[in-house]
């Protein structure tokens, strides 16, 4: 992954694809054409995960592990779920194959992550999510970020920056996670909290934007 220094940026390469800008947290074009592929196939992808609310335990674990290829045991997604990627991006052009070895799937998942009803994650770069975490529903992880000049975002322009949720973290329903953010392993995240900014480990914080709740 890129240094920090370069999210939201242009990449000193001008012909550096835009799958590889966006990878690396810099500035790239949402309607290339490789991109769009991507976003497609995921779609498609979703379609049937969302329509396995019915189906065994086991059927839906073999479909989600189709599109999300980092994932520890006894995870579940429960539909339905949304996301931009969420994992193999070089199932169109192998050329992409080393970069994608090296960079990794765009969602991470630890082992026994539950993500309740009508998750989101906008994963256009890597979202980590560690052992044991649990969502509940509606959460919403949003890596993707844009740039604040409006004739730049006009133009199709945008970027991400990877957010690292640890071990053990409970993020309550309604919850909003923004770009760039780590949440510290056992962290607490209340229900409909906005989380601006770096969580501590064993915090449990709350709110819009989120605040420490100290324990009187």
């Amino acid at each position: 992954m890129s240094d920090q220094q370069n999210y939201g940026k242009h990449p000193k390469d001008p012909n550096k694809p835009m799958i590889e800008r966006m990878l690396s947290g810099e500035l790239y074009n949402y309607r290339d054409d490789v991109i769009e592929k991507e976003l497609n196939l995921t779609a498609k992808w979703l379609a049937r995960l969302n329509a396995s609310s019915c189906a065994s335990q086991a059927e839906r674990q073999k479909i989600i592990r189709e599109r999300i290829g980092t994932m520890g045991e006894g995870c579940d997604i429960r539909p339905p779920f949304y996301c931009d990627y969420g994992g193999y991006l070089f199932d169109i052009y192998e050329i992409f194959w080393p970069l994608i070895h090296c960079l990794g799937t765009n969602i991470k998942m630890g082992s026994n992550v539950i993500l309740n009803f009508n998750c989101c994650i906008l994963d256009v770069v890597t979202v980590t999510i560690g052992d044991g975490t649990l969502f509940g529903p509606n959460v919403q992880i949003y890596a993707a970020d844009h740039p604040r000049d409006r004739e730049t975002r006009l133009e199709g322009w945008e970027f991400g920056r990877p957010i690292t949720i640890g071990k053990n973290v409970w993020i309550g329903g309604g919850a909003i996670i923004l770009p760039g953010v780590t949440i510290g392993d056992d962290a607490i995240i209340g229900a409909g909290s906005v989380v601006t900014k770096n969580v501590l480990p064993g915090t449990t914080v709350a709110g819009n934007p989120a605040r420490p709740i100290v324990k009187k």
